[in-house]
C-alpha cells in the first residue's frame, strides 16, 4: 500500500515517502525534516536536497498557517474536470510553506492574503484521502 490513495488522481503507487498517505489515514498532515542540517521538506522528501542525507523524520504541521497566495482553477488536468472550479493556495507555517486546495467552503468574498488557516484531513469517494485548508 502507498500513494496510491492520495487525491482525486494518483501518478503512482508507490514512493519513498509513501508514509505520508499513512498520516493522513491517522488525521495528520506530516512533513519531513533532516535530521542532519535541519531543512524542513513538504512534499514530504526521503533524501535531503540540502546536505544529501537520507536521515530524515516526520513531522506533523500544526497550528495556524497564513495564507501567502492563492488561485482559481476553472481548467483543470485529466482526472480533476468534476472538481471545478476549486482554489490552490500557499500557506506559510513558519519557514514551512505548504501548496494544498483551499475548501469549498470558504466563499470568494472571505478569502484574503493572511488569513489564518489550518490543515484539514478530507476523505474522498472511493476509500481515497487528502487534505485542504480551512478558516481557522
Amino acid at each position: 500500500m502507498g500513494f496510491e490513495k492520495f487525491g482525486n488522481v494518483s501518478f503512482t503507487s508507490q514512493t519513498k515517502a509513501s508514509a505520508f498517505v499513512d498520516f493522513l489515514e491517522e488525521g495528520k498532515l506530516c512533513a519531513t525534516r533532516c535530521k542532519n542540517c535541519k531543512a524542513e521538506y513538504f512534499p514530504p522528501r526521503a533524501d535531503c536536497s540540502a546536505c544529501l542525507s537520507s536521515d530524515m523524520e516526520w513531522f506533523e504541521i500544526k497550528g495556524e498557517g497564513e495564507l501567502i497566495t492563492y488561485t482559481k482553477s476553472i481548467y483543470a488536468p485529466a482526472g480533476f474536470e468534476k472538481d471545478l472550479p476549486y482554489s490552490l493556495a500557499l500557506v506559510s507555517f513558519g519557514d514551512l510553506k505548504i501548496f494544498g486546495r483551499l475548501s469549498k467552503s470558504l466563499k470568494d468574498e472571505e478569502i484574503k492574503i493572511g488569513m489564518k488557516l489550518k490543515a484539514n484531513i478530507l476523505k474522498l469517494p472511493g476509500d481515497r484521502i487528502t487534505y485542504e485548508f480551512v478558516a481557522a
